[in-house]
């Protein structure tokens, strides 16, 4: 990972373009600003100067040594041992050395191109670095440390390691950008963003078993990486505070949960769901159709919460606390229906009061404890950048 030297004291300090992840980590990494280099001190001459060494010389034998452009090289060198012959100069030796390279270079090439090796030789470097480039082959469920203990900025590598233990990152979704031309930073950015957030609860379903240090992060394709085809987006959490980390899986879904747990996690998405679409004013006042329509699509959701839990049949030790939670659920259903059908804010206000407080959380804790899954409603403060409830963010790795 490359990162430019820190400001002097008297330059600004670069702003960071991605608060903590806190992230295409986006998650993300993504690159950090250039700042200004010092220009390097001019030196004084000395009176005496030796022998000047023939510059053509010295990139005869660089092309030499890389093999790039042989027959460049070797005229190059031609080229120099004239020059040297004739202004008395030095690096002979690097002429001839530069041309002897120069001379095989250009025949492994001829050799390459006569069997097709050049063609086989090229797509196995796209190969690797498709394979390099696309996040590093993680897959869900994996979990990583990245080389400086940070999930911001730009990297080439990272170490997976066992979730059980200590790590910078778990992966809990990946997905493919459109085909295309690179559609630019911002744009890798505020995709990831949207679509990490949204698959954030299909990994880790309980919300409230999320600890509150815990964002969401993803590592993206820089425009170098996209050019040889990588085009994927993965989804990982991580600690929000800088150089943090999290221990053991955060994984809670099909593959970690129990039929009684799963159902009744997927009714309680279908109302949260709903509850997250409040209109974007936050009173009443300056909005009430707005406000009126969200009500509808809360009862709706309520209706189709109450379906899902009445046709699961759940075990002996959680029915009870079920069936309370439902008797709950059907009484906050016909008060948001009124507020929903309300002619003015006061009365829309209380019918919204009451049917809120029916669907306060305490009074999910019951069914919870009996059904084995977590009953600490999670927080959220806006301040730290931890995920709470989730949020927005550019934050992330770019690969």
């Amino acid at each position: 990972m490359a990162i430019p030297p820190p400001p002097g004291p008297d330059q600004p300090q670069p702003p960071s373009p991605y608060p903590s992840y806190p992230g295409q980590a986006q998650h993300h990494y993504p690159q950090y600003p250039q700042g200004p280099y010092a220009a390097w001190p001019q030196g004084y001459s000395p009176y005496n100067r030796p022998t000047p060494v023939n510059g053509v010389a010295i990139a005869s034998l660089v092309l030499g040594i890389l093999c790039f452009l042989p027959a460049l090289g070797l005229v190059l060198g031609i080229f120099a041992l004239v020059q040297i012959r004739q202004k008395g100069e030095r690096g002979k030796g690097m002429a001839v050395a530069g041309s002897v390279l120069s001379t095989i270079g250009l025949a492994l090439w001829a050799l390459l191109l006569g069997t097709n090796g050049l063609s086989g030789v090229w797509d196995g470097f796209k190969d690797a670095a498709k394979e390099n480039n696309s996040t590093f082959s993680l897959v869900k469920g994996d979990c990583f440390d990245s080389p400086d203990g940070s999930l911001e900025g730009l990297t080439y590598d990272v170490d997976k390691v066992p979730c059980s233990g200590t790590h910078d990152g778990e992966v809990f979704a990946a997905f493919k950008m459109p085909a295309g031309a690179y559609p630019g930073d911002d744009r890798v950015t505020e995709v990831a963003d949207d679509k990490c957030y949204a698959l954030e609860d299909q990994y880790a379903m309980d919300a409230w078993a999320l600890p509150d240090e815990a964002d969401v992060y993803y590592l993206t394709p820089t425009s170098e990486s996209w050019r040889l085809g990588d085009r994927e987006v993965t989804c990982v959490f991580g600690n929000y505070e800088p150089n943090g980390t999290l221990t053991g899986s955060l994984r809670n879904d099909e593959a970690t949960l129990d039929a009684d747990q799963l159902a009744y996690l997927k009714a309680a998405h279908v109302l949260n769901a709903a509850m997250d679409t409040a209109p974007d004013e936050e009173y009443v006042d300056d909005d009430l159709p707005g406000h009126k329509a969200w009500a509808r699509r809360v009862t709706d959701a309520l209706d189709e919460q109450t379906r899902l839990l009445t046709g699961h049949r759940f075990a002996p030790a959680a029915s009870p606390s079920v069936a309370a939670l439902v008797k709950d659920l059907r009484s906050a259903r016909k008060e948001w229906a009124k507020a929903a059908e309300a002619t003015d804010v006061d009365t829309f206000y209380d019918h919204y009061d009451t049917g809120s407080a029916l669907l306060d959380a305490d009074r999910t804790v019951t069914p919870r404890k009996a059904l084995g899954l977590a009953t600490t409603p999670p927080s959220y403060d806006p301040e730290d950048g931890g995920s709470g409830d989730g949020g927005e963010g550019d934050t992330g790795i770019e690969v």
